[in-house]
């Protein structure tokens, strides 16, 4: 598995206030107006998972499996045509302000690591730019 990182963002809030939140995920409600309506054609959400269509892959599901409070949460991807993990790591920065980076661990082969690498980083950049954008 190849890892890829988001930069490091910074966020006006705690720690604990972002880790509140991101780690229940009907609170992406506020994002919905924020995502490229060319990109993603649907978007539906429960506390434990995500469900986004993306046109030409399809629908993904990203669902939470791991909780660790109040510093980091973990997905798995179920219906992605390549086996991909991400996480979001919430570090504090005093006491009022915390920094943010999304990381995403994908299988690629040499051929698909080729064509998906760079979009694949692009991606995570603005899941990340987004992240950062919420009000917390």
């Amino acid at each position: 598995m190849t890892q890829y990182e988001s930069s490091v963002k910074q966020i006006p809030y705690s720690q604990e206030r972002v880790y509140a939140k991101l780690e229940d995920l009907n609170n992406l409600e506020a994002l919905k107006g924020k995502l490229p309506e060319d990109k993603v054609k649907e978007f539906t959400f429960d506390h434990d998972q995500a469900t986004v269509d993306i046109p030409p892959i399809g629908k993904v599901t990203i669902k939470v499996v791991e909780r660790e409070e109040p510093k980091c949460i973990k997905f798995e991807a179920v219906g992605s045509p390549i086996p991909v993990n991400m996480w979001i790591q919430i570090i504090p920065d005093g006491s009022e302000a915390s920094k943010m980076r999304v990381v995403a661990k994908a299988e690629l082969n040499f051929m698909l690591r080729g064509m998906i690498e760079k979009p694949l980083k692009e991606g995570l950049e603005k899941i990340a730019d987004t992240l950062a954008m919420v009000q917390y």
